[in-house]
């Protein structure tokens, strides 16, 4: 691509459904945080990674990741906040990088998501208008979407987050070797089931198959 893609990591949602003690994005996940993990993946990549978080979780996101590439939301349920949510999300991260390449959106709760993976995603919105990663014709995370898809993109709004875009335009599965594209943590017996996944997912593997 001319002009490199972005990762938008989503990290504002609120996480109610995880129950054991701290949020899920400051859980514990072998050395790291949950999140910490997936942007160690994101970063690896070599894209240009923007986080979107709220306040609570600005000082984790850049524990990881330099204080620009951070983009501050409202709290989802904050007085006065109308139409908060992923779609919110997805529109503040895409226009804090408008002139990317096109754009990933991968869920901070997905730490097994591997570099490679992203790179893959990346390498299709040059000729797809929206590619999504699959292991075994499952679809999973990343959701890919091309420059050309800027307008439709920062117009989201709610927590619908990009599925109607997704419906609208063809989009294009790739096919990978990384089940961590389906696992993703919502509740705590989610966490427990992606640390024993963990060892079994190549870490931070690359295209050309070099750790980085």
């Amino acid at each position: 691509m001319a002009t490199i893609c972005t990762v938008i990591v989503l990290a504002a949602g609120s996480g109610s459904r995880f129950s054991a003690g701290s949020h899920k994005l400051a859980a514990p996940f072998g050395e790291q945080s949950v999140l910490a993990t997936t942007l160690r993946h994101a970063i690896a990549s070599n894209l240009n990674v923007v986080v979107v978080t709220t306040a609570p979780f600005a000082e984790l996101a850049r524990s990881s990741i330099a204080a620009r590439d951070v983009v501050l939301v409202p709290e989802v349920g904050s007085e006065g906040q109308a139409g908060l949510g992923m779609g919110y999300s997805i529109s503040a991260g895409v226009s804090a990088r408008p002139q990317a390449g096109g754009w990933l959106i991968l869920p901070g709760d997905m730490p097994l998501v591997q570099p490679s993976t992203l790179q893959a995603v990346a390498r299709q919105l040059d000729q797809h208008s929206v590619a999504y990663a699959q292991h075994r014709g499952k679809r999973g995370h990343p959701v890919g979407f091309a420059a050309e898809l800027y307008s439709e993109l920062v117009a989201l709004t709610g927590d619908e987050g990009a599925r109607r875009l997704v419906a609208r335009y063809p989009a294009f599965g790739v096919e990978l070797d990384d089940p961590g594209i389906l696992i993703d943590i919502d509740t705590s017996d989610d966490l427990s089931s992606a640390r024993l996944a963990a060892p079994a997912t190549p870490a931070l593997r690359t295209t050309d198959g070099v750790r980085p």
